[in-house]
């Protein structure tokens, strides 16, 4: 059962939280008690990653068919490159445990391309026929995650069953401004029924506080927006990790990470791992907090910023202040101010009073900060924080690329200078990073890091033109291929060149209500 992290409310299902996203005070959903880990997973022995993702999902999400949730998870690990899914990299003494081998190279595709039969299955549980309209806020790596595991270019992973509901659409609102050209050129080519695309004149956070307040509407009676869900028999639902079924999916990767130090036998005497983690949202690195908590043998915890290192100063002061300058960088996924997975640790911080936490989150609304108690601290010590900036990230990758010839990408960069910075790794225990992103989805920053120049280039056509060139320059240096994923982007056009202001999001997202009524007579999954 899952509770909210801001109400005493009675808890609901699973598939209700996972339909819901956000509960309707605003709160993300939980589960009442984490469930421990399968002793299975800590047993010797080779498991495949569907059978380990299986163990470690399917307590989450009880009363969920068995045969169905292992075809979506064979499916979902049939779209990556290798087997393994997330391979486990040594390298320069850290092992990287490369989170980018799907079909949109970044570590949002673990969970997502899971997401749409998630999205089926609980609507089916909860006897709910309405349609589906995902929201996502993207800093650039959800959007075309979401684009591509709900409404794929090519069809599905898994049949629809007869008298299913209408397929899910997707709307998307990414900052104009801030991604990388490969990033935007994912999203806005994406051609699939159901797909919508928005550019915003704005940062991630505009974007995200527009879709929490789109949320905030449908739940009001009477509101413009739940008139419009009515009307066209929608319901709302979120992509980003505030939903619960993006977050399990991820405990599963560290649990592989932890089996396959073991089976090499790189383990210390304390058969504990240290995790480093670029950190933007802060769902990743609560996935490992919440492995930890259900049973894996996991130390430290670094959690590592860019110079928007919001959450640094966070786990330095017990103080999380929002207002701040807000800096773009080359590490986009990581530009973040309001990192909202926070709330989820917070309530654990505050001991499960969820009076507690809806006092703090609106003083963030109202003010941009919080700050925690002495006691609410100590509860967080498995923390440690470090961050870098644009020249040490880019040094750290540098160097390990010289001694090893193993490239990361510009989020990977920072974890590898972060942890470096906050005294990692430690003797007798091993380091894993987690590699969130390919370095040919951020060519030019990568190319640049290690040395490589290409041609320049600036937005649009001629920015991708640069970093398939610098693509280019990283294959030869490296002695890679560029991932299949990247290459096909080249002649790809943009479908989706609308751009609007964050106040017009709500205004979006009723038209796109209003053309799935319209096509309702054409039949289901008609494209809006």
């Amino acid at each position: 059962m899952y509770v909210s992290t801001r109400s005493s409310a009675p808890p609901v299902g699973p598939e209700r939280a996972v339909l819901s996203g956000l509960a309707p005070d605003g709160g993300l959903y939980l589960p009442r008690s984490l469930p421990p880990l399968d002793p299975e997973l800590l047993a010797p022995g080779p498991m495949s990653y569907p059978e380990l993702a299986y163990r470690v999902i399917a307590p989450f999400f009880p009363g969920f068919p068995e045969p169905r949730l292992r075809a979506a998870l064979e499916a979902s690990a049939a779209r990556f490159e290798t087997a393994e899914v997330a391979p486990l990299v040594r390298a320069g003494g850290r092992h990287f445990l490369e989170l980018y081998r799907g079909p949109t190279l970044a570590f949002k595709d673990l969970a997502l391309t899971l997401l749409g039969e998630f999205l089926a299955m609980s609507a089916e549980l909860a006897g709910d026929d309405s349609g589906i309209l995902v929201l996502v806020a993207t800093s650039g790596d959800t959007g075309k995650a979401a684009l591509e595991g709900i409404c794929p270019e090519g069809g599905g992973s898994l049949p629809r069953r007869a008298g299913a509901a209408p397929a899910p659409r997707v709307a998307v609102f990414y900052p104009s401004e801030g991604v990388s050209p490969v990033q935007r050129l994912q999203m806005t080519s994406h051609d699939a029924p159901g797909a919508l695309v928005y550019g915003i004149r704005g940062n991630f956070d505009e974007a995200q506080r527009a879709v929490k307040a789109a949320f905030a509407e449908a739940a009001r009676p009477g509101s413009p927006l739940a008139a419009a869900l009515a009307a066209s028999s929608t319901r709302l639902c979120s992509a980003n990790s505030i939903n619960i079924a993006r977050l399990a999916p991820q405990i599963a990767y560290w649990v592989k990470a932890w089996r396959d130090l073991r089976d090499r036998g790189e383990l210390g005497s304390e058969g504990l791992m240290d995790l480093a983690v670029p950190t933007g949202n802060f769902g990743d690195i609560l996935a490992a907090w919440y492995a930890k908590r259900m049973g894996l043998p996991v130390g430290a915890l670094v959690c590592a910023s860019n110079r928007n290192k919001v959450l640094y100063d966070f786990f330095e002061t017990g103080r999380y202040e929002a207002r701040r300058p807000f800096y773009a960088t080359s590490s986009p996924s990581m530009d973040i101010l309001v990192s909202s997975n926070l709330e989820r640790l917070v309530y654990h911080a505050a001991s499960g009073d969820p009076g507690r936490v809806a006092s703090l989150m609106a003083g963030l609304a109202e003010t941009g900060r919080f700050e925690l108690g002495p006691d609410e601290r100590s509860r967080l010590s498995d923390f440690r924080a470090g961050w870098a900036d644009e020249a040490p990230a880019a040094e750290a990758a540098r160097r390990l690329f010289e001694a090893t010839g193993y490239l990361v990408d510009p989020h990977t960069a920072v974890a590898l200078a972060a942890a470096e910075s906050a005294g990692y790794p430690r003797a007798g225990r091993p380091l894993v990073l987690a590699a969130t992103a390919s370095p040919f989805k951020f060519p030019l920053a990568a190319a640049a890091s290690v040395g490589l120049r290409g041609r320049g280039g600036s937005e649009g056509a001629a920015g991708l033109e640069a970093e398939l060139a610098a693509a280019e320059l990283l294959a030869r240096a490296a002695g890679l291929e560029p991932p299949p994923a990247f290459l096909a982007l080249r002649g790809r056009r943009e479908l989706h060149r609308e751009t609007i202001d964050p106040g017009s999001i709500g205004a979006a997202i009723r038209g796109a209500l209003g053309a799935l009524g319209a096509s309702a007579s054409a039949g289901r999954g008609a494209r809006p």
